[in-house]
């Protein structure tokens, strides 16, 4: 691969001696990041009182989760193709505005068909906003930090996390869930901030055609067909074992002793959760240095048995005071892992394709993990709800084989 010119390698740390362009970059990826994940969060936390009033079960609740979650994929492809096209900031202030307007009309849904409608709508916005984010980070720091930069980029999903559990706590007593919904629409605004500061990659400038969509799935399913395929597969596995798990972890926890869980109400509930995404975002962080000191494969496979490990333990706990404890060791190893995969992918594929290649594996990924929640709605309608999340060990388990025996060691490459 050829070396990036405009950013030498140094002995310094990450943000010592970084140009304006770049912590431009960073907050438009981080804030834009933190405030798509706060949308899509937004119904995880209100399952329990949004089913009652629209009038349907934890099946179909998991089906909304799950129909967001395919969205994404198709966001990510067609976001992503836009990054590679008409640039990385113009895709993301695009996509800001796509999940901010689909996040507010969900506050007007009297039906579970508007409700999915409008889930997919935001679902397609948050797909590209990653693609977009991701491709801007990776191409804009330098490859011996790209690691540690992208990892505390990641790590506004923590924030994004709590901050959906704080507002739904705020808002929904008061209000009700459709204003909770209204304020998802706030991130807009800072999609102008975006087109205003924040610019294209100089590699990306320097590029001197755009490819048409057929070349890029001849480049994706041609000479980096490997690549493709095995980004895919573990990607898709670990999304399962974190989206089967996260989605319901909110309604967990509120679900009664009689029926196998804690029983909390909302402000202990919002109190776990909140605790839970600290250890997120500390396992968010020290992912990217652990990746950029031992290597990816090794850091994902850590992660990954890790979370296979943790996630039974997790719910076999009946103490609150346990839960609190061992929640954040939870959502360190069962998280964390996430900041691998914008760095990872941006290793493996050329800048003319990268923000799609990106887009496309991740959002695919997650849209394979739609069958999770699903799963797990459908699966705690004759059982516990903790029974079923603690089947979602075994998709971290497989995740970790599939790195252990097919993923190519990239750390430190540059991008070409």
């Amino acid at each position: 691969m050829a070396t990036q010119a405009a950013l030498p390698r140094s002995g310094n740390p990450w943000y010592r001696g970084a140009t304006r362009d770049q912590w431009r970059a960073f907050g438009s990826a981080y804030i834009g990041w933190m405030l798509d994940i706060m949308d899509l969060m937004l119904f995880a936390m209100m399952i329990r009182v949004i089913s009652v009033d629209l009038a349907f079960d934890k099946g179909m609740a998991g089906i909304i989760a799950s129909t967001t979650l395919l969205a994404t994929a198709v966001g990510g492809l067609v976001f992503g193709f836009l990054a590679d096209r008409i640039g990385r900031t113009r895709s993301m202030v695009l996509s800001i505005l796509c999940y901010s307007i689909g996040t507010a009309l969900c506050g007007f849904s009297e039906t579970v068909t508007q409700l999915l409608i409008f889930r997919f709508i935001l679902g397609l916005g948050i797909g590209g906003e990653w693609s977009a984010g991701a491709a801007l980070i990776t191409e804009t720091w330098p490859a011996e930090h790209r690691g540690k930069v992208m990892a505390w980029v990641q790590s506004a999903f923590a924030v994004g996390y709590a901050l959906a559990a704080i507002i739904a706590a705020l808002v929904l007593p008061i209000l009700g869930w459709r204003w909770v919904f209204a304020i998802g629409l706030l991130p807009a605004l800072f999609a102008f901030w975006v087109r205003r500061h924040a610019k294209e990659p100089e590699i990306w400038l320097n590029q001197k055609s755009r490819p048409t969509l057929g070349q890029v799935f001849t480049t994706l399913f041609g000479p980096h067909l490997r690549s493709t395929l095995v980004g895919l597969a573990f990607t898709s596995a670990a999304m399962c074992g974190y989206w089967g798990l996260f989605t319901w972890i909110p309604a967990y926890l509120a679900t009664p002793a009689a029926d196998g869980g804690p029983g909390f109400d909302l402000v202990k509930s919002t109190t776990w959760i909140v605790v839970m995404q600290v250890g997120a975002a500390i396992g968010f962080v020290t992912f990217g240095y652990i990746a950029d000191a031992i290597g990816r494969r090794r850091a994902f496979m850590a992660f990954f048995v890790g979370s296979a490990i943790a996630v039974p333990l997790y719910v076999s706990i009946s103490s609150p005071t346990l839960l609190l404890l061992f929640g954040p060791v939870v959502a360190y190893v069962g998280t964390g892992f996430y900041s691998g995969f914008a760095p990872t992918f941006a290793e493996l594929f050329p800048t003319s394709v990268r923000a799609t290649a990106q887009g496309f594996i991740y959002n695919t990924g997650r849209a394979t993990s739609a069958l999770a929640p699903a799963a797990v709605g459908f699966f705690s309608q004759g059982n516990s709800v903790g029974s079923a999340l603690g089947a979602t060990a075994g998709f971290f388990a497989l995740a970790a084989l599939i790195v252990f025996f097919f993923l190519p060691e990239t750390r430190g490459s540059d991008l070409d």
